[in-house]
Formats: C-alpha cells, sequence, structure tokens
C-alpha cells in the first residue's frame, strides 16, 4: 500500500508524473516518493515558482547537511536527476545534475526469520564451559535479545546500570549515547518479563552490583570487544554460518529490527510518513532521514516495497545532453 502525498510545487505535476511512470513501469517508488515530497517542501520553503528545474535550485538542494552523510546526499540529488530526466523527455527543458559517487558502505547482513530462531536457540542452549562463568549464559540470552528486540547499539546493552532499567514500566533509560544524546527506550511486555526474572536470578548471585549486565570484573560492565567475540563464536555455532552471503555481526541485529519493524508497518498498510519520527528517536538517530537511508541502503530490505521491481529493468533513457 503506497503512501499518497500531496505535491503543491510549482513542479508537482512532473513530479507526480515521474512516480506514475515509475510505478507503471513495475516499480513500488515509495521511499523516492517520500524524498521528492521533501524536494517539493524545499521548492516552496525557498519561493521556487519556475516550471523548470535550474541549475541554481539543484545546487541549494545538493548541499551536505550536517545530520547526514555524503551517500545520503547523493541519493537525494539522484533522485532529482530522475525528475530532471523525465521533464526532458517530455520537452521541459531542465537541469540535470551530474552523476555523484557514493562512499563504499559496509552493508549489514539482514537476518532471516530462521537465522534468527536458529541464532537464538543457540544463544538459549548456550553453556560455558568453566563453571565460574556460567552466569554469563544467562546474560546472553537477554543482552542479545535486547539488540534485536530494541535496536540497541552494542555499546548501549553493554553499559546499561541497574538504576537505569526500569523493570516495573518496561524502560531502558539510554545515557550519552552517540552524539551525546540521552533517550528512552520502551521494552515489549514479553522482553520486560525476560529482563525481571534475570534480574531476580543474577541478584540472587551477585547481591550488589552497579551494571545490568556485570563483566567478568563485577565492578565493570560486560565488555564490547567480548561480546563481538562471543557473537562470532555463537553465530558460527548456526547451521546458516557457512551459507549466508555475509557474516553479520552484532550491529545487524540493530539494522534486522529496522527492517522487519518497516517491512511490518508497510504489510499492514500503516503510514510509515506517521511512524517514522517515532522510530528515528527510539533508535537515537539525529533525523528521518538517517532512519529511512538506514533501511533504504540494505537490498534485501525491500522485500516489501521493492517486490515488483524484478519484474521490470525499464528505466528512463539518458539521451538528453546536459552540463558538465
Amino acid at each position: 500500500m503506497s503512501i499518497k502525498y500531496i505535491y503543491s510545487s510549482s513542479i508537482a505535476q512532473y513530479i507526480e508524473g515521474l512516480i506514475c511512470q515509475k510505478r507503471a513501469d513495475g516499480f513500488v517508488y515509495e521511499y523516492e516518493a517520500y524524498i521528492l515530497k521533501t524536494f517539493d517542501d524545499f521548492c516552496i520553503d525557498n519561493d521556487f515558482c519556475d516550471s523548470i528545474i535550474t541549475r541554481d535550485l539543484v545546487m541549494k538542494w545538493a548541499v551536505q547537511r550536517p545530520t547526514e552523510g555524503v551517500n545520503y546526499r547523493n541519493q537525494r540529488v539522484s533522485f532529482i536527476r530522475q525528475l530532471s530526466l523525465y521533464m526532458n523527455s517530455l520537452g521541459i527543458t531542465s537541469y540535470i545534475p551530474q552523476q555523484t559517487a557514493s562512499k563504499v558502505t559496509t552493508i549489514p547482513h539482514i537476518l532471516s526469520a530462521d537465522e534468527l530462531k536458529s541464532l537464538y536457540h543457540v544463544i538459549d542452549t548456550y553453556l560455558p564451559e568453566k563453571e565460574v562463568w556460567h552466569r554469563f549464559s544467562m546474560e546472553y540470552q537477554i543482552i542479545f535479545r535486547l539488540y534485536y528486540c530494541c535496536g540497541l547499539r552494542l555499546v548501549e546493552a553493554c553499559n546499561l546500570k541497574v538504576k537505569d532499567v526500569d523493570l516495573d514500566d518496561g524502560i531502558l533509560k539510554i545515557i550519552q549515547s552517540k552524539g551525546n544524546k540521552d533517550r528512552l527506550v520502551y521494552m515489549a511486555d514479553d522482553v520486560t518479563e525476560l529482563c525481571k526474572e534475570y534480574n531476580k536470578r543474577i541478584s540472587s548471585e551477585i547481591t550488589i552490583r552497579e551494571w545490568f549486565f556485570p563483566g567478568r570484573i563485577l565492578e565493570q560492565p560486560i565488555r564490547k570487544t567480548s561480546m563481538d567475540k562471543k557473537f562470532k563464536q555463537l553465530w558460527n555455532m548456526t547451521p546458516f554460518a557457512n551459507t549466508c552471503d555475509k557474516t553479520p555481526t552484532i550491529h545487524a541485529l540493530r539494522h534486522t529490527f529496522v527492517v522487519n519493524r518497516m517491512n511490518e508497518w508497510m504489510l499492514q498498510g500503516i503510514s510509515l510518513n506517521t511512524m517514522m519520527p517515532y522510530l528515528s528517536r527510539y533508535l537515537g538517530h539525529s533525523s528521518v532521514e538517517d532512519t529511512f537511508y538506514y533501511y533504504h541502503q540494505v537490498d534485501k530490505a525491500f522485500q516489501i516495497i521493492r517486490q515488483k521491481d524484478s519484474l521490470s529493468d525499464k528505466v528512463i533513457p539518458e539521451v538528453v545532453p546536459y552540463e558538465e
């Protein structure tokens, strides 16, 4: 179910025409429609009234924002490039921005439902060889679930203090995370119950503790480097370790959370435009655009909104000369 955006700028009819053309070619064009809506608003905010896309307008739009990376900036420009190509194909001469090279980025592996099930089965049945470290088995069961169920960053879960975990209301208080920002993360009821049971069990072994997940040295939190190594060990114990296209990391669980959540909303017909600000804040992102890019950079993310794209590789041909 595509979100219906209302375009109101002087080039609104061409934006709508491009979207109709792309969808007629078999592309869902959901994310692009969202970015074109922000461009439409940009035109209005900058009092742009021309019926063509000018170089000055493109140069203003192409300025990299403080909160975005170069890849996202290039992506925004590429969608306007497609719009200009479309307008030129109609005989409306518009400025066509150049192709822009992106940085090489590491694309995470998105775990499938079977991979997740297998991984958590391994985690739940794992027991360290030395009895003195057996308590870590219950720590792993909870901390790895927080990475996926709450979309936490690696260090955010490691650095949770007992005082920052509200087990009555199911709230995690994330302090001084990326960008020196604090936020509240609400847990689902079943995750809260798991945390309560874990806290009860570990409190019987460690009566006084500062950290929700204490490390080998009780006065210190569980180390993020240790968690990285443990995740790799546990993943290698699954039957998928030798068959997946790319070895996942703990951060892949956060990515998988985002992808699954957004795909679920789209399947249910829930407006992403409405939900994205909440998801962005939940993840601790600086902007909604960061969260959209977080999703958009992963090819496998588009199981829902890209399901028709394989039907056609038709694109608007670049037949119009443009300024270098």
